[in-house]
């Protein structure tokens, strides 16, 4: 018997202001069973980062031909393709050939291998765009999980503040690759 996935609910209250987007979102959210909780909230953390009206989550894991969050246009075109990890280079050019704009949010402090063995062959790739997130701000994530959240977000010169009635999480993305247009 397979195992099924657990459900989380997210109340996301974001203010952007880098972006001058302001916007609840009610998320459902699905932890995969081979997924930790840490992963989940880099990917509602991508989620919030590019909020839009048309950005949802996909299947993700359990498909390999779609990415953790897509935002398609009203033609069904890929406008944003977003992965979690560290994908390889078949995955990457796959996406990059398919969508306008990919982002990859690694995280996990396991990242940095990948990195120098792949930044230059990633570099040819002209709409793809890599943010690191250090450890401790994916553990500083992982202290906000509950069944139900409500999150208060703020985004302002590139930082992120993500908190609930008792935690705070202060990341700082690094941007290690942008060369999206």
């Amino acid at each position: 018997m397979a195992l099924k996935s657990t459900i989380y609910k997210a109340e996301c209250q974001i203010a952007d202001i880098d972006r001058g987007y302001y916007q609840t979102h009610n998320l459902t959210i699905a932890l995969h069973p081979s997924e930790t909780e840490e992963r989940m909230m880099v990917r509602l953390l991508a989620f919030v980062v590019n909020a839009h009206e048309l950005l949802q989550f996909t299947k993700g894991l359990s498909t390999d031909d779609e990415p953790e969050l897509w935002q398609l246009s009203l033609t069904g075109d890929i406008e944003l393709w977003i992965d979690v990890g560290i994908p390889d280079e078949k995955r990457i050019r796959k996406a990059t050939n398919r969508a306008e704009k990919v982002l990859i949010y690694t995280y996990g402090g396991r990242n940095n291998v990948w990195w120098n063995q792949n930044q230059h062959k990633l570099e040819r790739f002209k709409n793809l765009t890599v943010v690191n997130l250090r450890k401790e701000a994916s553990n500083q994530l992982a202290l906000l999980v509950k069944r139900t959240m409500q999150l208060q977000i703020s985004i302002q010169d590139g930082q992120i503040w993500m908190s609930d009635d008792l935690n705070t999480a202060h990341i700082e993305p690094e941007i290690w690759l942008n060369l999206s247009t």
